[in-house]
């Protein structure tokens, strides 16, 4: 147990300090694209006056015998080949001889063609140009159809869960006297629907990275090939950096499967998975982020969810409750790919020429609390942070007995207080 643990921490430490090397190599690129942006104006006007200066040095200095010649030419009447040619064409046009040609270069040429077009993703979307959406809506076929099965027909859920007269209030301490220190909590019973437990669960806050499991849930219900590549670009890369987001390590141009960018939206949290994912899926992060807003709506929670964006970074136009951050866990779970992404602890991406060896990504919500005392097993998890978020997470646990439940918190102090609060609750409502 003790090597495993020390295994596990070196993998982590050399996970933190590659990410740390792309991080400082992204602020030289930035700073240098910067610096590029301010001063290539002026180089290029410079260039252009040099460039105008020389040929007026040149025609000042034209010997006179050409010059002669040239007027000699004008006086005569006379014109050289060239000129006739040109003549020839610009009357053919005038004739309408070339706007069919227009037309048909136009065409060839066309928004989409060359290479933009071969390098657009397969997956498909309802209306849109990028390459890989389903033709039609209706079409769409959900990840469970592919590669799992899913339970039931496909429907639409609501999902709700009520407050009984044994939902017990959390304040700063537990019936037990242990110290809570989440601001905002909610414990669900999935095979009741009844809240056993809540603090200000309805009350307004910013999911930060909790945002990703609604993105795992949207791109699962839209991808068809989870074997599929998705190349990885200069924006996105720098999306992640210039918000001060966590990543997966993806870098630039690198060719990565659709699978490991879920794994690697879920278990390190990273920005660049997420945002390949949305352009993936959608074609752009604001279509996608109109795709999860729709998703709020069927789950009936859009009177007190909205997304801006499908990584969770801050923007006072994002906000969900941890009610609503527990219905959508529980929506997630209850697509079973989702839940396989969300329950591993540990997972190595494809081999690719920038990473052979794969990137190790690893749960860390999942290893620190797989050892506290839950009065059962916590099966997923997803945290998230933002300021005004503090460390928050939504996780899924079962009891000895096989009961299901969900837990949201937000706003404790510390990644580690948060996981504490979790296992709390669990320990204390979660049992038979």
């Amino acid at each position: 147990m003790i090597e495993q643990l020390n295994e596990e921490e070196a993998a982590r430490e050399r996970h933190r300090q590659r990410i740390e090397q792309m991080r400082r190599s992204k602020q030289r690129q930035l700073l240098f694209r910067s610096y590029f942006k301010k001063f290539a104006p002026l180089a290029a006007g410079g260039i252009a006056v040099c460039l105008l200066l020389l040929a007026g040095s040149r025609l000042l200095h034209k010997p006179s015998g050409d010059m002669q010649e040239s007027a000699d030419k004008a006086a005569s009447g006379t014109v050289d080949e060239n000129t006739n040619d040109t003549i020839n064409d610009i009357t053919n046009e005038n004739k309408g001889g070339s706007a069919e040609g227009i037309r048909d270069d136009s065409h060839k040429v066309g928004v989409n063609a060359g290479p933009e077009e071969e390098q657009a993703p397969l997956g498909e979307v309802a209306g849109s140009q990028t390459s890989g959406a389903v033709e039609k809506e209706e079409e769409i076929s959900p990840v469970g159809k592919v590669i799992q099965a899913l339970k039931g027909e496909d429907r639409q859920k609501v999902y709700t869960a009520e407050v009984t007269a044994d939902t017990q209030p959390i304040w700063d301490k537990l019936q037990s006297g242990e110290e809570f220190y989440s601001e905002y909590a909610v414990l669900v019973d999935l095979d009741s629907n009844n809240i056993l437990a809540q603090k200000y669960a309805r009350d307004r806050i910013n999911p930060a990275s909790m945002t990703k499991v609604l993105t795992i849930l949207v791109a699962a219900e839209n991808v068809k090939n989870l074997n599929d590549t998705f190349t990885m670009t200069l924006e996105i890369t720098d999306y992640g950096y210039i918000n001060d987001c966590s990543s997966a390590g993806f870098e630039k141009d690198e060719e990565v499967s659709i699978l490991d960018l879920f794994y690697g939206t879920v278990l390190p949290s990273g920005a660049d998975a997420a945002l390949a994912l949305a352009v993936y899926v959608a074609g752009d992060q604001e279509t996608f982020v109109e795709m999860m807003n729709r998703k709020v709506e069927e789950l009936g929670l859009s009177g007190s969810t909205h997304f801006t964006n499908c990584v969770g970074i801050y923007d006072e136009n994002h906000y969900s409750t941890v009610y609503d951050m527990a219905m959508i866990m529980e929506a997630a779970i209850a697509n079973d790919f989702c839940k396989k992404v969300m329950t591993a602890h540990t997972y190595t991406t494809s081999a690719t020429l920038q990473h052979p060896d794969g990137i190790e990504l690893s749960n860390w919500f999942l290893r620190r609390i797989e050892d506290k005392d839950t009065g059962g097993e916590v099966i997923c998890g997803k945290t998230g942070y933002v300021e005004q978020s503090g460390s928050c997470a939504a996780s899924y646990a079962v009891d000895d007995s096989g009961k299901g439940y969900v837990c949201v918190t937000a706003k404790a102090n510390s990644p580690f207080r948060c996981i504490s609060d979790h296992a709390k609750l669990y320990k204390q409502f979660a049992q038979e």
